[in-house]
C-alpha cells in the first residue's frame, strides 16, 4: 500500500486510534484485531511497524508513535540478548 506524500490512509488512522485505545477492547488484542481489521496479528504488526516509521504517523499521534517505537525496540533488543545468551 503505497502512501501518497505524507498522508496518512484511513486505515492508518484507524491502525493508530486502535493502538491508543485497544485496551478498552474486550477480549484479546489478536481477536480484536481479527474482527476490526480482518487481519492475523502478524499482518496487523507488519503494517503497525511500517506505519510508526512514517513521519505523518508521529505528525498524527506523537506521543504513541514515539512509545511503540520504543517498545519495538526494546523488543528487538530483547531478542538479540537472548541469541547471544545461548
Amino acid at each position: 500500500m503505497h502512501h501518497e506524500g505524507d498522508q496518512l490512509s484511513d486505515l492508518d488512522r484507524e491502525i493508530l486510534a486502535f493502538e491508543q485505545d485497544w485496551v478498552a477492547h474486550a477480549g484479546t488484542k489478536d481477536e480484536a484485531v481479527r474482527e476490526r481489521f480482518d487481519l492475523t496479528p502478524t499482518g496487523y504488526h507488519q503494517l503497525l511497524n511500517r506505519l510508526i516509521d512514517l513521519p505523518a504517523a508521529e505528525a498524527h499521534a506523537p506521543r504513541l508513535v514515539r512509545r511503540l517505537r520504543r517498545r519495538r525496540t526494546a523488543r528487538h533488543e530483547e531478542r538479540s540478548a537472548r541469541r547471544s545468551a545461548t
